[in-house]
C-alpha cells in the first residue's frame, strides 16, 4: 500500500500474498458470526411460512441463532469461509499493489490505475473462488428449523452435492452478481482504504501506524457496504436459491422488488457496516503489521548470512 517511509524495505510479492491470506482469515473467525447474521437477514422474507423464525437487528439474530440451533451455527461454514478468503484475499489484496504498478504509466500512481488493478484482482479472485462462496452461503442459511432436512452435512458434502446434483457449474452458481459485487468491493475497499491512508500521512494528521490504519479502514468499510448492498443481497439470495427459482439474476432482482420492495435490498445493511468495517480493520491492522515484521524478519536473516 501508500505511504511508507523511507526506511521501511518494500515487501515483496510472497510476503504481500502471504500477509493478505493470513490476515483475512483471523479477520473472518472474528467475524464470521456477523456475517451469518447478515445472510440470516438478507434472506428473511424468501421463506414466507408460519414456522420461519423471524430475525431482528444484529444482536437479535445472533442471539436468537445461538438460542434456537445452538452457537455451533454462528460459525456454520466457516472452513469454506476460510477458503474463500485463502482464494479471495491473497489475491485481490496481496496481489494489488503489483497489478497497480503494471497499469501506472507515469511516476505519481493515478486513481485510474488503483481503479484498474481493482477491477483486475478482484475479478480474478472471484472466478478462482466462488466454489467456496456458494458452499458458504448454503450453509450459513440452512437451518433445520424450517421443517425440512438440511441440505447439507459439512462442507465437503455441500461440494460434492451441488456438483453431482446440479453439475460442476453449480458450483460457480451466482458468479455475475459476485463478480459485481467483489468489483465494487475490491475497488470501493482497495481504493478508498489507499487514499484514505496517503492523505492521512501525507497531510501528517497520523503516522503511517495502526491508528491511520484504523481509521482508514472504517472509513472504506462504510463506504463499501453502501456501495456493495444491493448486489450482496441479490447474490446471496440468487445464490442461496433451489434449481428453478429464479430464472436469472435480473429475475431474481425483479422478484424482491416486485415482493418486498426497495428497502429488500438494504436487508442486513447493518450487520453488513459491523461486518465489514470490523472485518477492515482486522483485516488491514493484521496484514500492515505482519508484512512489516515479515520483512523486518527477513533482513535480520539477510545480516546474519
Amino acid at each position: 500500500m501508500v505511504g511508507l517511509t523511507a526506511s521501511d524495505v518494500p515487501p515483496t510479492m510472497a510476503v504481500k500474498i502471504f500477509s493478505a491470506g493470513v490476515a483475512a482469515c483471523v479477520a473472518d473467525v472474528i467475524t464470521f458470526p456477523l456475517d451469518t447474521a447478515k445472510v440470516r437477514l438478507q434472506i428473511q422474507g424468501e421463506c414466507q411460512t408460519s414456522r420461519a423464525v423471524r430475525y431482528k437487528g444484529v444482536l437479535g439474530t445472533i442471539t436468537t441463532l445461538a438460542k434456537t440451533e445452538g452457537p455451533g451455527k454462528l460459525y456454520s461454514g466457516l472452513p469454506a469461509g476460510l477458503q474463500r478468503q485463502i482464494s479471495f484475499a491473497s489475491l485481490r489484496i496481496g496481489l494489488y499493489d503489483t497489478v497497480q504498478e503494471f497499469f501506472t504509466t507515469g511516476k505519481e500512481t493515478s486513481l485510474g490505475s488503483k481503479v484498474s488493478a481493482g477491477l483486475t484482482t478482484g475479478g480474478v479472485a472471484v472466478f478462482i473462488g466462488q466454489p467456496t462462496e456458494v458452499v458458504k452461503v448454503r450453509l450459513q442459511a440452512q437451518s433445520h428449523l424450517h421443517g425440512p432436512k438440511p441440505r447439507y452435512t459439512g462442507t465437503y458434502n455441500a461440494y460434492r452435492i451441488i456438483a453431482t446434483t446440479e453439475g460442476v457449474t453449480g458450483l460457480w452458481k451466482g458468479t455475475t452478481p459476485n463478480l459485481t459485487r467483489n468489483v465494487i468491493i475490491n475497488c470501493t475497499e482497495l481504493v478508498t482504504y489507499d487514499l484514505m491512508k496517503a492523505a492521512l500521512v501525507k497531510n501528517k494528521l497520523l503516522a503511517d501506524d495502526v491508528p491511520c490504519h484504523f481509521v482508514s479502514a472504517v472509513i472504506a468499510g462504510f463506504c463499501t457496504t453502501v456501495l456493495s448492498s444491493p448486489v450482496d443481497v441479490v447474490k446471496t439470495r440468487f445464490v442461496n436459491s433451489p434449481p428453478g427459482q429464479y430464472t436469472s439474476v435480473p429475475n431474481c432482482a425483479m422478484t424482491m422488488l416486485t415482493k418486498e420492495g426497495p428497502s429488500a435490498f438494504f436487508k442486513g445493511f447493518v450487520p453488513s457496516f459491523w461486518r465489514l468495517g470490523s472485518w477492515n480493520v482486522i483485516m488491514f491492522v493484521c496484514f500492515e503489521q505482519l508484512k512489516r515484521e515479515l520483512m523486518k524478519s527477513r533482513q535480520t536473516v539477510d545480516c546474519a548470512t
